[in-house]
């Protein structure tokens, strides 16, 4: 199957991106599985679990990124009948084209898309980072950023062996030390 990957200004992952009731994107895992050119979503399955995998190695949390929905799919006769699938954020698509079967021109393709779009995001948030007003509103920017990191910090000590309060402060102070030991070029 010979996909078209841009048709009519948008590519075949732009194509099959949806958007939910609160404005955000995400792709079906049985749609992404037909456009990475998967005909037994059996297989899929596979790289699924490899790109939760990777997720779940980089300390970011599973549900933020795969959500388990049902899908109607058509069966004989114009009948429909729900199978599991997954909501999938862009992140988790990315995952999925790094674990993909590299032999196909279309996981080759997705894998640009997704790394071209993840550095649009981060020049866009660093655009609006730069047109802020006052370096008031960029000091709370920048607070808001380190909370988003910590939480994940968090997360990577506490799947570290990390549970007392007193073992996380240690594993906080041996970070500061870390910091502060490094001048501002190594930082």
């Amino acid at each position: 199957m010979n996909k078209e990957v841009v048709k009519d200004g948008l590519s075949l992952f732009e194509r099959i991106r949806q958007v939910d009731e609160n404005e955000n994107e995400f792709w079906s895992a049985r749609e992404l599985s037909k456009a990475l050119e998967y005909s037994d979503y059996r297989n899929f399955e596979k790289v699924i679990e490899k790109a939760i995998e990777a997720c779940l190695n980089s300390s970011q949390p599973k549900e933020n990124h795969f959500v388990e929905v049902n899908d109607m799919i058509e069966i004989g006769k114009g009948g429909k009948r729900a199978v599991n699938s997954l909501k999938m954020s862009r992140y988790a698509c990315y995952l999925i084209v790094q674990n993909a079967d590299p032999s196909k021109d279309v996981v080759a393709n997705g894998q640009t898309y997704f790394a071209v779009q993840t550095r649009i995001a981060e020049i866009k948030q660093m655009e609006a980072y730069n047109q802020l007003a006052s370096e008031d509103v960029k000091r709370i920017f920048l607070r808001n950023e380190l909370i988003k990191h910590n939480i994940i910090l968090a997360y990577a000590a506490k799947d570290a062996g990390v549970i007392k309060p007193v073992d996380y402060a240690i594993f906080q102070n041996h970070g500061f030390i870390g910091v502060i030991r490094k001048n501002a070029k190594e930082i």
